[in-house]
């Protein structure tokens, strides 16, 4: 179980998120401004992730990240109604984990949420396994169908990242910021050429790859 602070000035929005993540049994904590968000934050060490909406009085969501990273690492996934790259990209570079756009699956905003707790918790698996693949992250081995596969560090990284994140519609961006870290100015190119070259080299098996147009991947089996 994790404490969530879900930080949104719309009372339902912050009603939907709190129910799905109370059934996963998180504890949700509410914010309804920037303010009251900042002020929970930085009177309350049990915390352990932050839903920061954009969009708040008092102090928008640009704000309140860039005043608690000067003291805190905390988690942050960013809800916003805008989906331009700048937006995204200037999210990233504040220190922002996952980004998404609403409106919103409520159940993907939840697997992410679930995602992100276990990648920073360390509590993922050392061996993943879906549709005939399987990465050994310990050994840094990736059989497929059980014959080894030779991936580079970022194709394996890549695989990895797909593989913890199953069913999830994954921008370019996102990918960038979780495989590359977000202080890789590369170009979002860079994904394209690592996800044909992995496809590849896993056969078959690249169709669980899928290309979401104009956004980016999603790895289904």
């Amino acid at each position: 179980m994790a404490v969530i602070l879900v930080a949104d000035d719309e009372p339902r929005m912050r009603k939907l998120v709190k129910d799905f993540l109370v059934k996963e049994g998180h504890q949700v904590l509410e914010a309804g401004d920037g303010e009251e968000a900042v002020d929970r934050i930085f009177n309350s060490n049990s915390i352990d992730l932050l839903i920061l909406d954009v969009m708040m009085p008092k102090m928008d969501g640009w704000e309140v990240l860039s005043t608690i990273r000067g003291y805190s690492k905390l988690p942050v996934i960013m809800l916003t109604a805008r989906s331009e790259e700048r937006d995204e990209l200037k999210g990233f570079n504040l220190g922002v984990d996952e980004y998404i756009t609403k409106p919103f699956s409520p159940k993907v905003l939840v697997a992410r949420v679930n995602a992100l707790l276990r990648r920073i918790s360390g509590d993922s698996p050392d061996i993943i396994s879906a549709g005939g693949i399987e990465l050994n992250k310990t050994a840094h081995i990736v059989t497929v169908d059980g014959k080894s596969v030779d991936l580079s560090v970022k194709e394996f990284e890549l695989l990895q990242y797909f593989l913890e994140n199953q069913g999830i519609a994954l921008s370019r961006e996102v990918i960038l910021n979780n495989v590359w870290n977000y202080n890789y100015y590369g170009d979002a190119r860079t994904i394209d050429t690592h996800v044909k070259k992995l496809r590849a080299k896993i056969g078959e098996k690249g169709s669980y790859i899928q290309t979401i147009w104009g956004m980016g991947y999603k790895f289904s089996v």
